[in-house]
């Protein structure tokens, strides 16, 4: 048996061996982590392979296998980010695989297949259940209906074989439905020019479409096709905000073959939520509000807002400043709707500016006193003194702040607040998200040689690592990340509305000014809503985004997270890359994937998005056009234009023996000889 995440996922996956594990856990043979992985010892794995592969020709027979595995080609990956509740569009990339399925059709099938059959192929294989309907209401009669089946059976199961190249049957039977693995390898391993099983074969297919099976048949090959042409996904932060469906995009991640995902700035607004940070939600609101996306706390996680929108009602009135940011696919509310939203929106902001206040008031080591800005406005409130000189106000709406002790919630907000974190952190179906979020996330990632980064690695103008100092120790580089991240874990391990350290830290991530997922001085909301002079607005940028350019710096900070220096990549997100703009950079070893999946960037970078693929010839980098509809693609057959650029390519195909699953075959093949050799 080939263990594809080496033996501490064999222990986890196994029930016999984790009733063995509670007893060595016991006798102290073992430690076990909620967070962390297995930590098995050589003993224990020794007595695990022995149960495993009890006799010699099991072991030499897992030797062999495990060899010939790591002379196969590296599989694919796939790299997102920023995708911001975009669930549309990230669907499609899915399910087209970065237009990869279009490629290997065309590959395969040119010369025999017409360019508008192949594009009919493709879209079949892309969304099998709703093509289907369409196609089959085009058949007037059945014997013709049953000819195309047996056509698309042939044409399906050659682009199975040929996208199956790079993997062992085991693992390809692995990604077959359970109840069309036994016909499927019949028909795809068959010899069809012997005479003695063509009728063997042909009544295989034959009884497929008798027996009213055809659709599901077609339906469990699409989507083996495209489960194999991405074998991994990488998602480098910001699922949540801006768009409208993050919650289809997490039941879409957790139903996926295989992913990890990177912590984003926005994500981490909701995890901070679920932790129990009344800041983070106030600023998650605040965001759900701005761009009219209170729906997904609502209707999405069932989180009741009527106490927030009653204190809106009671104490505002409609701003043109809070009105929403609509997005032009979605159906255009009410007036009375956008009217509420917009008093949401008002009530939430004043709520975290207040919220803010208290905690740059208590944690004086986050060096954020220059965001406390209600203090600053003038007894009318009608202009604020910053940095020195005076600015009108313009869409004022302190009704709530006591002149003499601005950042004082009235009683109400308070019981609005405490009432919302309450029910973010119990709320059970965002409890499900987030709980996938911290099984498959982390701050930061090192994979086949490639670090994995969603904001920045805080430095100064010579490139020196800023950190965060708390309780007299600097957190910088690395140790920053792992601290911020073990923080995190610790809090949402324990979830309980609170404003102790480690809550607070998590709305540090969010804005603080050494933030590894925020990446600038200071956040300015405040101006934004209220200053009209855009030089108020601007937020500077960490050195990281400058130094980035350069190949050294790159190289010093692939060393730092223990990447490869030499052949690795710093791969990023966050920043959107702006049109014109090239996001390679630092002579290819740095690459920025935020290509603008967000509708609200589209104009920025005038492209739908990103996605770096990795597969055996090397690097790519695919930009994708903006999405139109889900409908209008299957009716239209209208695909998203990708192109691809190579970013690197392989002299020799790179296989399994050179990635981080090869490095773990070959630890199991020596423990295996050793195995062999007593």
């Amino acid at each position: 048996m080939f263990f594809n995440f080496g033996i501490d996922h064999f222990l986890l996956e196994n029930p016999y061996l984790k009733a063995k594990m509670t007893v060595f856990k016991k006798i102290g043979i073992i430690k076990i982590s909620y967070f962390k992985r297995v930590i098995v010892t050589q003993e224990l794995t020794k007595e695990l392979l022995k149960e495993k592969f009890p006799t010699r020709e099991a072991i030499t027979t897992e030797i062999i296998n495990l060899k010939a595995i790591l002379n196969l080609p590296k599989s694919t990956e796939a790299f997102m980010s920023d995708i911001h509740g975009e669930y549309a569009a990230f669907d499609h990339v899915l399910r087209n695989a970065s237009g990869n399925i279009k490629l290997k059709i065309k590959a395969l099938f040119n010369g025999r297949l017409n360019a508008k059959s192949q594009q009919e192929l493709a879209f079949l294989v892309y969304y099998p259940t709703q093509r289907l309907q369409i196609i089959k209401a085009g058949f007037q009669h059945s014997e013709d209906l049953q000819q195309w089946y047996l056509d698309t059976f042939a044409q399906l199961l050659e682009l199975l074989k040929y996208c199956a190249t790079k993997y062992t049957r085991s693992k390809l039977r692995k990604a077959l439905a359970p109840e069309f693995v036994y016909i499927t390898e019949e028909l795809l391993y068959g010899d069809f020019d012997t005479l003695d099983k063509q009728n063997y074969y042909a009544q295989i297919t034959a009884d497929i479409i008798k027996l009213g099976s055809a659709d599901k048949f077609i339906i469990s090959l699409c989507h083996t096709i495209q489960r194999l042409v991405v074998d991994h996904l990488h998602v480098v932060g910001d699922i949540y905000d801006r768009g409208p469906h993050p919650d289809k995009i997490m039941d879409r991640l957790i139903n996926y073959h295989s992913v990890d995902l990177q912590w984003g700035n926005h994500d981490i607004l909701w995890l901070g939520a679920v932790s129990g940070s009344p800041l983070c939600v106030a600023s998650l609101l605040r965001i759900c509000a701005r761009y009219n996306n209170l729906s997904i706390v609502e209707d999405a996680y069932g989180i009741n807002l009527r106490h927030l929108s009653l204190l809106a009602d009671k104490y505002y009135h409609d701003n043109p400043g809070f009105a929403p940011k609509l997005n032009p696919q979605e159906a255009r509310p009410s007036a009375s709707e956008l009217s509420q939203i917009n008093k949401i929106h008002q009530a939430i902001a004043i709520i975290q500016f207040k919220l803010e206040g208290h905690l740059i008031e208590r944690r004086p080591e986050f060096k954020m006193q220059s965001r406390q800005l209600l203090d600053k406005l003038d007894p009318q409130q009608t202009h604020i003194l910053l940095k020195g000189k005076t600015y009108p106000i313009i869409n004022g709406c302190f009704q709530t702040v006591d002149p003499k002790n601005p950042y004082q919630l009235l009683p109400d907000e308070q019981e609005v607040i405490t009432q919302l974190t309450q029910a973010f952190v119990h709320s059970e179906k965002l409890r499900k998200h987030m709980d996938f979020f911290m099984q498959k996330g982390s701050m930061y990632l090192v994979y086949n040689g490639n670090l994995l980064v969603h904001g920045c690695i805080p430095v100064d103008e010579k490139g020196d690592f800023e950190g965060l100092t708390l309780n007299h120790h600097l957190y910088a580089g690395k140790e920053l990340f792992d601290f911020l991240e073990d923080n995190l874990r610790r809090c949402y391990a324990n979830s309980r509305q609170s404003t102790d350290l480690a809550t607070d830290l998590l709305w540090y991530l969010w804005s603080g000014p050494v933030s590894p997922l925020f990446g600038k001085q200071e956040m300015t909301t405040f101006e934004r809503y209220f200053i009209a002079d855009p030089q108020t607005h601007y937020e500077k940028p960490n050195s990281y985004y400058q130094l980035r350019h350069q190949e050294p710096f790159i190289v010093k900070v692939l060393r730092e997270f223990g990447a490869d220096a030499d052949c690795g990549h710093l791969i990023n997100g966050h920043t959107p890359v702006k049109k014109g703009h090239s996001p390679i950079m630092a002579n290819g070893k740095m690459i920025v994937i935020d290509g603008g999946f967000s509708t609200a960037y589209h104009k920025t970078t005038g492209i739908g998005g990103y996605t770096l693929l990795y597969n055996s010839h090397g690097l790519q980098l695919v930009t994708h056009q903006p999405f139109t509809t889900r409908e209008q693609a299957i009716e239209q057959l209208s695909d998203i234009v990708s192109t691809k650029r190579v970013v690197e390519q392989e002299l020799a195909r790179k296989t399994v023996s050179e990635t981080d699953i090869g490095k773990k075959l070959k630890q199991q093949i020596q423990q295996l000889e050793e195995l062999l050799a007593e």
